[in-house]
């Protein structure tokens, strides 16, 4: 990049956000992961699905660049599910334990960044817009689907074990996996993890939640479409410490 970005955050308003949005998922997840779905648009390059109309999408903007999209997150409150009918996530996993708890939800997905803008900044203004919103709608617990590139678990042993051992949501947030799709987690001993090696074939995303206090659930779920093998992260927002307050919502006030 020519100049340092000026980065701008907010909703997206319009159809033309909209596409920009699905534009950047389309170049993350299509073209860099190998996904694909029912409603990808490959001719105009868009990564779309039946839930964008009741998301909203937060959107990270860098003004030097004429505004141009470069961070998406894709939020969905609980209201805002009961119009859709469902959580995404609720495909992949059963929610009924948070679904039960009487605590205000909102779901995270479909989170990325152009490849130019990552490991700098741009994480860090995307989740100041992201506290923001959560302030605004008093939101209780963060959850959402996360990916690990490749369905093959065998190749994924050591950090799903990892997660597992040590990471594992206690029964009050611990969704579980769906039925066939059902990766169990406990591959290896905890004795035998090489915490170290597991910990580099983490993806950055899980990372940034774990050091958040963000816990995973129970048993991973391949997703074959997309061609990942996603957790289901769970984060109370009332249990972070202050350091992890400090991480996610700087300069962020209620």
């Amino acid at each position: 990049m020519d100049a340092e970005p000026r980065f701008r955050v907010k909703l997206a308003e319009t159809q033309e956000d909209l596409r920009a949005a699905q534009a950047l998922r389309y170049r993350v997840f299509v073209q860099e992961l190998g996904g694909d779905g029912p409603l990808v648009d490959h001719e105009s390059g868009l990564e779309r699905d039946r839930f964008d109309p009741f998301f909203d999408h937060l959107l990270l903007l860098d003004d030097t660049k004429n505004g141009s999209v470069v961070g998406v997150y894709r939020l969905l409150r609980d209201d805002q599910a009961a119009r859709a009918g469902q959580f995404y996530s609720e495909a992949e996993y059963d929610l009924t334990v948070l679904k039960s708890s009487g605590r205000r939800l909102m779901e995270l997905g479909r989170s990325c960044l152009d490849s130019d803008y990552r490991g700098g900044a741009a994480m860090f203004h995307l989740w100041q817009g992201l506290a923001r919103y959560v302030a605004e709608h008093d939101i209780d617990i963060l959850f959402g689907v996360a990916s690990f590139h490749g369905t093959d678990a065998s190749e994924l042993a050591q950090p799903l074990s990892m997660l597992h051992h040590n990471h594992l949501a206690p029964k009050a947030l611990r969704v579980q996996a769906h039925g066939a799709a059902f990766q169990d987690m406990n591959l290896i001993p905890k004795e035998n993890l090489n915490r170290p090696s597991a910990m580099k074939q983490v993806p950055a995303l899980i990372k940034a939640y774990l050091r958040l206090g963000g816990y995973v659930g129970e048993g991973a779920f391949v997703d074959h479409a997309f061609n990942t093998t996603d957790v289901c992260l769970v984060m109370d927002t009332a249990s972070m410490s202050e350091k992890q307050k400090n991480i996610y919502a700087r300069d962020v006030t209620k």
